[in-house]
């Protein structure tokens, strides 16, 4: 889940001046430098993933201890794709700091570049997200203080880190939901009784837990064992290819348990499946001590790729499953495989490319669902929004980067916040204030964060034809007091409502409300939208000042949630009364 949204962890962006004339720096933020000598090299002159793995670990502990001045632990690192590898005698760079502290866990951000002293030159190897957890005092269970964040970039993975908390949290679930799909795949184990039997890259090894490898806690290292788990997956990939992999993606690792001086921890790894240019490799760590049962410790997956002499992938051999396990195993990296090829066109998909909508499946739901409320809340915090006009207590904002424009109106209403949120969650409630909607159905009710519309809306001009629109709504309560309600806005391609002649097919590329509580009877309400070729001609004659549409709309809006706010009612799709509750159709 490393950089999903499409937003890396950085520190880019203009300096903050403080008044003392100093240039801001993020409290929590901890910098290691380290020139990768030959004990930290494989056998290539590249240094070993594992001792990276551990410079990581111990700079994201350090930045979260930073915060919560007390003892911490990891107990997840999200998704890490390594882009480069590093060579002897080159400098590694790791910067970390503390995105957002939750109740007693909290996300580091950490950053790896490479520098090679010779040259000047600079890139980047890798970013990831780890969770910390704060231990508990004699006093009990830590609460952590907030984050504030002070610069954009800090503003944005602040509102960023509470999106990826809830894809850590149903990330489970999202996994276990889509390997119960398996009846198209059945088959396909079967068909590779020539390849290489997955029982010879079986690796399992032992390692003694001494002081060297425990932290300052005395609990052994997180990055010591991601170590060695990364030791073994590169153990077992090598017996498949005979050859020496190289390391591209390791998927989240959770921590299950503590482990401790005296321990024996259990490493396994196998390779599940070849998918023909990359390999995964399932690998665990189980610890015991005496005569004591095994306890799960951590789990992973790695995919592996094998570089030719151009540094090109190449060819790898098929695997073949064992019965029982072996098949599992076999059909769980396929879908796994799944998820990452539809994470990675979802959250890499440039905004200039066309088609600006991506396809819609209940497996990739969790992550769409992210990278529309993750790419609303990125828009939001911009903050060189230039204003408008402003009319009836209305402000139009736009802002123009990169040949594209985007806009923003906002207003002020006299109803709670919760309230507003609950009227404009249903899109089919806009048909009674928002002259753009012509029709609005649910097409697909997901679950009670995300519905599919198929929205109907005037034609741009005289004597065109109609559009329509098919929308996937998404929307989140707060994380915390303070934080706003979103309801987001993107297209999805679904193959039961393709285009037809006797509409025009829009689309959608981020939108939506930002809806912010100033006092319990006042709400900030925002609209945004990153104006697309189907969006821009309905807005363009507001922005040029030669249009009152807009604010009209937002008018009628506001009297909308105003005569409407003692009727709302807690349905799954936020309908108000009278209208119909959101249900699968």
């Amino acid at each position: 889940m490393s950089g999903e949204g499409g937003a890396v962890v950085g520190w880019a962006g203009p300096q903050l001046i403080l008044d003392s004339g100093e240039v801001y720096r993020n409290p929590t933020e901890v910098k290691m430098s380290q020139i990768v000598m030959p004990c930290h090299s494989n056998h290539c002159g590249e240094l070993s993933v594992g001792q990276l793995l551990k410079w990581m670990d111990s700079t994201a502990c350090l930045s979260a201890e930073r915060h919560a001045g007390c003892s911490c632990v990891t107990a997840s690192v999200d998704d890490i794709h390594f882009e480069q590898t590093i060579g002897v005698g080159q400098v590694v760079c790791i910067k970390a700091k503390v995105n957002r502290a939750f109740t007693s866990s909290m996300e580091v951000g950490i950053v790896v570049t490479c520098e090679d002293l010779y040259s000047n030159r600079k890139w980047s190897v890798c970013h990831a997200f780890a969770t910390f957890v704060a231990r508990r005092s004699e006093m009990g269970k830590v609460q952590l203080k907030q984050v504030i964040p002070h610069t954009q970039a800090e503003q944005i993975e602040y509102s960023l880190a509470a999106e990826r908390r809830r894809m850590r949290l149903i990330h489970a679930e999202t996994i276990k939901d889509l390997l119960t799909n398996w009846s198209s795949q059945q088959d396909e184990c079967m068909q590779h009784t020539d390849g290489v039997v997955a029982e010879h890259t079986r690796v399992e090894s032992v390692e003694l837990v001494l002081p060297p490898h425990t932290n300052h806690q005395v609990s052994t290292f997180g990055g010591q064992i991601m170590a060695w788990m990364e030791n073994v997956a590169t153990i077992s990939a090598s017996r498949l290819c005979n050859a020496h992999p190289t390391l591209r993606t390791i998927d989240m690792f959770h921590f299950r348990g503590p482990s401790h001086i005296g321990d024996r921890l259990v490493l396994k790894a196998i390779v599940n499946n070849t998918f023909k240019k990359s390999m995964e490799v399932g690998v665990c760590a189980e610890a015991y001590q005496g005569g004591e049962a095994l306890r799960h410790i951590n789990s992973a997956f790695m995919t592996f790729e094998v570089l030719d002499h151009n540094k090109e992938p190449r060819m790898l051999p098929q695997i073949q499953p064992e019965p029982m396990d072996g098949k599992r195993r076999f059909q769980e990296a396929i879908a796994r495989r799944k998820i990452r090829l539809d994470r990675k066109y979802i959250i890499s998909c440039k905004q200039s490319e066309v088609p600006l909508s991506v396809p819609w499946d209940s497996t990739n739901q969790m992550y769409l669902s992210y990278n529309n409320v993750s790419a609303l809340k990125m828009l939001a915090a911009r903050n060189n929004w230039v204003l408008t006009s402003e009319k009836k207590k209305v402000s139009l904002y736009t802002l123009e980067e990169n040949h594209t424009l985007c806009f923003k109106v906002e207003t002020r209403v006299s109803v709670a916040a919760e309230k507003v949120f609950l009227l404009l969650s249903d899109l089919r409630c806009r048909l009674e204030w928002d002259p753009h909607y012509k029709e609005c159905e649910i097409v697909s009710y997901v679950d009670e964060d995300d519905t599919i519309y198929r929205v109907v809306t005037p034609s741009i001009s005289k004597g065109g034809k109609v559009q329509d629109f098919i929308l996937l709504a998404s929307r989140r309560r707060p994380c915390d007091s303070g934080d706003p309600y979103w309801i987001a806005l993107r297209s999805v391609i679904m193959p039961a409502y393709p285009p037809t002649a006797d509409y025009n097919r829009g689309e959608v590329l981020c939108a939506g409300f930002s809806i912010e509580e100033e006092d319990c009877a006042l709400t900030k309400l925002s609209y945004f939208n990153q104006a697309s070729p189907g969006v821009l001609p309905y807005i363009s004659t507001d922005i040029a000042g030669l249009s009152s549409r807009s604010y009209s709309a937002f008018a009628s809006c506001s009297s909308f949630l105003e005569e409407n706010e003692d009727s709302v009612v807690s349905g799954l799709a936020g309908a108000p009364a009278g209208h119909t509750s959101g249900k699968p159709l």
